[in-house]
């Protein structure tokens, strides 16, 4: 039992870090995905949309940053800036220099709620879709979600001609 709680205040800690260095590569200009997607589609490729059924690549980025903003303040406890039940997808206009900066300060609220809090913050259990979970497990349901949605607009990269960033895992 102590050598558990040994290890999991030793993963805490490496996940506070490692969670912070990542979001902050994801949001990073010259290092990162998130960024770099932003970047290489045209401003006319904003309102694209694959098919009829799917968000356009505004509203795909809108629902990172609404992920983003969502799985850290429900893991920190911190209200999000943005306000109660507020979405960037359904009130930030769909040109490609409102997304960028909404899905950029979204990022900077990820990186900051990080930084502030400890690793025993990042260890508290909380309820979560009905079950117990370690605050710092949300942060990683973010940074998955973000990766995921973000891997979906390569295809719309492609559809628009465009080749998407490079691989930048590191």
């Amino acid at each position: 039992m102590l050598v558990t709680f040994a290890c999991s205040s030793v993963y805490a800690q490496f996940t506070q870090a490692q969670f912070v260095g990542e979001f902050t590569r994801a949001k990073a200009y010259t290092k990162a995905y998130t960024k770099a997607y932003l970047d290489a589609m045209p401003a006319d490729g904003y309102a694209f949309k694959p098919t009829p059924q799917m968000r356009n690549f505004a509203q795909q980025m809108l629902h990172l940053a609404d992920a983003n903003y969502f799985f850290c303040s429900t893991g920190s406890g911190k209200p999000s800036p943005l306000g109660k039940g507020v979405s960037v997808e359904k009130t930030v206009a769909q040109t490609k220099e409102a997304t960028t900066k909404a899905v950029m300060d979204s990022y900077d609220f990820a990186i900051s709620t990080l930084q502030g809090m400890t690793p025993a913050q990042l260890q508290e259990t909380i309820k979560f879709a009905g079950k117990d979970l370690e605050r710092f497990q949300l942060f990683g349901k973010g940074f998955e979600h973000q990766t995921h949605h973000r891997g979906q607009t390569t295809v719309y990269l492609r559809l628009k001609g465009v080749t998407p960033p490079p691989e930048m895992l590191f």
